[in-house]
C-alpha cells in the first residue's frame, strides 16, 4: 500500500495554481494567474505529482489535460479552497470588529418557546455575530458546557450541573394532554395530580430527556409504575401520538399550544408543584468568554421572565 501524502509538501500556493492550470489548459496562464514564474509554476506542478504518487496532468502540444487521478486531485482541492475560504471569512470576521461565532445548545422547550424571538431580536442588534444552535438534551448540554463544545446552554432544572454558573432563564407550565376521546377528557376534569395520571398509558420522550426524568422521578415518589406506551423524539409527534389516542402525555404547553389547536386535544393543568419548571442558562464556570458569547448571555439574561 503506497504511503499517505506527506502534508508539508503540498501548500495552497500549489494547489491553487494546479486548479488555475487545469481549468485554463496552460501551464503558461496558470502561472499568469498566481503570478508565478513560468520555471516556479513548472517546478510546483512536478513537486506535487511526485508528492501524490501520480500522474496528474497530461502535456501535449495542445495544451493540458487532467488525468483521472488528476481529476479526483482537482475535486479535492476545490473542497479544501471552500473550506479556507470559510475559515477565511470567519477569521475576518472577528479581526474587523465585533465579529464573533457562539456556540448554543438548548433543549427542546427552551427552542421551541423561548428562543426564536430572543434570538431574532439579537441578531437584529448584532449582525456580524453569527449563532450555531443545537438542539440537545439537558444532560448533554451540561457536558458540551464542561468539555468546551458549547458556549452558552439552556436547559432543565434538575439537571446536574457542576462546574457551570447557572441563572433562571424562563419558567414554563407542564400541562397533561389528551384526546378528546380519551377518559380523563371525557371526565371533564380541568385540573389534576399527576398520582391519578398514572392510572393512563403514557406517551414520552425518548430515554434520557430531563421530561421523561421529570416525570418517571414523579411516579417513583408516588409508588405507581409510569406505563409508558410509545416514547418519541419531539413534542410534535408526542402531540400526534395523543392525538390518535395512544396515550396521554405531560408537555410545556407554550411548545405545544399550534398543536392542541391544530389536533383538537385537551388540556389538564396539574396541580403538582414541579408542574411550574425553570429552564436555566448556563456558561462554564471560569470560563473566559469571547465577546460574542458574552453579549449573548447578557441578552438572554435581559430577556429572562420572572
Amino acid at each position: 500500500m503506497p504511503d499517505p501524502i506527506n502534508p508539508a509538501r503540498v501548500d495552497f500556493v500549489t494547489l491553487r495554481l494546479f486548479c488555475a492550470v487545469a481549468q485554463s489548459g496552460s501551464i503558461t496562464k496558470g502561472a499568469e494567474a498566481c503570478h508565478l514564474a513560468l520555471s516556479a509554476a513548472s517546478r510546483r506542478l512536478s513537486d506535487f505529482e511526485a508528492a501524490t504518487g501520480s500522474k496528474l496532468l497530461e502535456r501535449s502540444s495542445q495544451g493540458i489535460a487532467l488525468t483521472p487521478a488528476g481529476h479526483v486531485a482537482m475535486q479535492h482541492a476545490m473542497r479544501l479552497f471552500q473550506g479556507f475560504e470559510q475559515f477565511s471569512n470567519e477569521i475576518n470576521d472577528y479581526s474587523s470588529g465585533v465579529r464573533g461565532h457562539v456556540r448554543l445548545w438548548a433543549n427542546m422547550s427552551a427552542l421551541t418557546e423561548f428562543l426564536p424571538t430572543t434570538l431574532a431580536t439579537f441578531l437584529a442588534q448584532h449582525p456580524d455575530i453569527r449563532v450555531e444552535v443545537e438542539e440537545q438534551l439537558s444532560g448533554d448540554i451540561v457536558r458540551a458546557l464542561v468539555d468546551g463544545l458549547a458556549d452558552v446552554g439552556v436547559f432543565a432544572e434538575n439537571t446536574p450541573a457542576y462546574g457551570l454558573d447557572v441563572q433562571t432563564f424562563q419558567t414554563d407550565e407542564l400541562v397533561v394532554l389528551c384526546a378528546k376521546q380519551h377518559p380523563l377528557a371525557r371526565s371533564r376534569v380541568k385540573q389534576t395530580d399527576f398520582k391519578s395520571c398514572l392510572a393512563h398509558e403514557f406517551v414520552g420522550l425518548n430515554r434520557s430527556s430531563s421530561l421523561l426524568e421529570l416525570t418517571s422521578r414523579a411516579a417513583e415518589q408516588a409508588g405507581i409504575p409510569m406505563r409508558l406506551r410509545v416514547q418519541v423524539r419531539s413534542f410534535d409527534a408526542m402531540c400526534h401520538m395523543i392525538a390518535a389516542n395512544l396515550g396521554i402525555g405531560v408537555v410545556p404547553l407554550a411548545a405545544c399550544k399550534a398543536q392542541v389547536a391544530a389536533l383538537d386535544l385537551k388540556v389538564v393543568r396539574l396541580k403538582d408543584a414541579w408542574a411550574t419548571r425553570r429552564l436555566l442558562m448556563a456558561t462554564k464556570t471560569s470560563a473566559v468568554l469571547s465577546p460574542a458569547a458574552q453579549l449573548l448571555a447578557e441578552h438572554l439574561l435581559r430577556q429572562a421572565g420572572p
